[in-house]
């Protein structure tokens, strides 16, 4: 069987199917977008002219190009996955879809945020992380997974009390404030990155009162690798999630989460309808954030059932997706 993965992938979240699908035996590829950039300043110029004047992102094209060029080389594909088709115009969907009889796609974005129902005709299969969508749209219902190694708790030595990363979101940010201003009135020791480039805004200027010793704010324009992010997670004891306007699905912090046993405080109240909430492990942030104290911090984390846990691994993910068994 062969499989392609077509994504953008900007946090390397994505690489983990394929790696999960090669040690299955399953002949599998990952086409990522991201990588393909500008050559040089000459095209980054060339580029923003065209953007400015014609109304064209060369960049997009280069990248959709890039695309069709890998599958000309892979092949026919039993399956191929579209994550987020917003990525491509129609007509490269259209020629995407000739190289495989079952294409198939993840929304990990609400369609509120990202439209892409007049594309939607062109896939076999619409799985969607968000609750809204899927009871709207009809599509299949499946979260984000967990693609860490399980970690239990006792051997993990902590120093911080929350640890929190994210891409740039001016609804985040302004939370971000809210929180930080509470954790050090309880005291508590935390590192929060913005990642975007947008950031740089705030590097200039000091967003908040001066920063006690062992706090940490950080707007940065340069990525984290995601390899690294592990060693900030188990120096923590709370891993911090905040939703994007109009999301309800879950993101991959509450799966990082669970595989490294740690806390999770969220503003997302749809956290309560799944079956591994807990009350005691996941802090549901109110509107002024006035519910948030140390006994939370304190309280020790209380182990996820076997069976729960296991719904969520990328092995079941991959399963239910592609339609593929543990014997694979």
């Amino acid at each position: 069987m062969k499989i392609c993965i077509i994504s953008y992938d900007f946090w390397d979240y994505d690489k983990y199917i394929v790696e999960a699908l090669c040690k299955r035996g399953i002949e599998s590829h990952h086409i990522k977008i991201s990588t393909v950039t500008h050559s040089n300043f000459n095209e980054r110029a060339v580029n923003a002219l065209s953007k400015t004047f014609l109304n064209k992102n060369l960049k997009t094209e280069k990248r959709q190009k890039y695309v069709l060029d890998s599958l000309e080389k892979l092949g026919y594909q039993d399956q191929i996955l579209v994550l987020n088709p917003d990525t491509f115009d129609l007509s490269t969907l259209e020629k995407i879809r000739k190289y495989t009889d079952r294409l198939i796609t993840y929304l990990y974005d609400n369609l509120e945020r990202v439209p892409v129902e007049d594309k939607l005709y062109l896939f076999d299969k619409i799985f969607s992380f968000d609750i809204a969508d899927v009871k709207q749209h009809g599509f299949e219902k499946i979260t984000n997974y967990i693609y860490l190694p399980h970690i239990p708790k006792e051997s993990q030595n902590t120093e911080m009390d929350l640890f929190y990363i994210t891409s740039y979101d001016s609804r985040r940010v302004s939370m971000v404030k809210l929180l930080a201003k509470k954790l050090m009135e309880l005291e508590l020791k935390f590192q929060i990155m913005v990642i975007g480039k947008k950031s740089w805004r705030h590097q200039l200027t000091n967003i908040f009162i001066k920063i006690p010793k062992n706090l940490f704010l950080i707007f940065s324009i340069k990525k984290i690798p995601h390899n690294d992010l592990p060693k900030y997670y188990k120096n923590s004891r709370v891993l911090l999630d905040l939703m994007r306007e109009g999301q309800y699905g879950l993101s991959f912090r509450v799966f990082e989460a669970m595989s490294l046993e740690k806390k999770i405080i969220t503003d997302n109240e749809s956290i309560k309808t799944y079956d591994f909430y807990n009350p005691n492990n996941i802090l549901i942030l109110n509107k002024n954030i006035t519910n948030l104290d140390r006994s939370f911090f304190e309280s020790p984390y209380q182990s996820i059932p076997e069976d729960i846990y296991e719904r969520y691994t990328l092995d079941s993910w991959i399963n239910k997706v592609f339609g593929l068994d543990n014997k694979s």
